[in-house]
């Protein structure tokens, strides 16, 4: 895991830094400051107006008894996805994107409630306390 954390800290703000460049040379600096400007203006507008359904439908869930547990799993993609696009660069951004909006959520959501399915049916899900 910590190797796995490590790559990602390393050559994303690599890619990054490449596309960033790349896209300055294609399209210029101030169209590309421009851009990184609107992303975060847009996900910020995204991860408020989405955050706060998901937070109305957990209410809903609770007072009906029940357990919100898509409602959790589209809240942690929703934060997930707006603290990506506070990062300055397109590659985290077409990322945090397609955690926020709700098109492409579902599917992001089946793949990940699959990939722990997964890890618990094989006993590799580990809670440590301490």
């Amino acid at each position: 895991m910590l190797i796995t954390l490590l790559t990602i800290f390393i050559l994303v703000p690599i890619l990054e830094i490449y596309v960033l460049i790349s896209a300055g040379k294609i399209i210029g600096i101030l169209p590309t400051i421009g851009l990184i400007i609107l992303t975060g203006i847009a996900g910020a507008y995204l991860l408020r107006t989405q955050g706060a359904d998901v937070l109305g439908r957990i209410n809903s869930a609770l007072n009906e008894g029940e357990l919100p547990t898509d409602e959790l799993i589209d809240g942690a993609m929703i934060f997930c996805g707006g603290l990506t696009l506070l990062t300055p660069g397109f590659c985290t951004d077409i990322f945090g994107f397609a955690m926020l909006l709700p098109l492409t959520r579902p599917w992001l959501k089946k793949w990940i409630k699959r990939y722990f399915n997964r890890r618990a049916e094989s006993g590799n899900i580990y809670i440590y306390r301490r």
